[in-house]
């Protein structure tokens, strides 16, 4: 058996501004945007570098905008990442040390709450090498 998460739906209020923040300030590609039937509109977003994306939009989800918390992206290199989101305008937070691992946070204009982890596995940023 085979299982990939490679989508996640993220509750948000103001599909536009979302829309906006996740393309502009943290340069997630759009890989649509269509309303299937009135109603119902697919946003979807990738981050850079990833195989999994989120889904953002109208008809779709019974969860109240900003409830979605530890959704967490893993970069190679954590203050290239945070300098670059800080200069697209994203509020990211200080990195936090938890051990040898290096954390930062944001959130979406809804609240949603984002975690942003350095690869601690080499593999993992072998793989972003390629």
């Amino acid at each position: 058996m085979e299982m990939r998460l490679e989508v996640v739906q993220v509750p948000v209020a103001d599909v536009d501004k979302a829309k906006s923040f996740y393309t502009d300030q943290l340069g997630f590609a759009l890989d649509h945007d269509v309303e299937y039937i009135p109603g119902v509109r697919v946003v979807q977003l990738t981050p850079p570098g990833s195989s999994a994306s989120i889904v953002i939009g109208t008809g779709m989800t019974g969860m109240t905008p900003g409830s979605l918390e530890g959704l967490q992206l893993v970069v190679p290199d954590m203050a290239s990442t945070r300098a670059e989101l800080l200069e697209r305008g994203a509020g990211i937070s200080e990195v936090q040390d938890m051990g040898g691992v290096a954390f930062a946070y944001f959130s979406d204009p809804d609240g949603n709450r984002w975690v942003i982890q350095e690869s601690t596995r080499p593999e993992v940023k072998e793989a972003f090498q390629h």
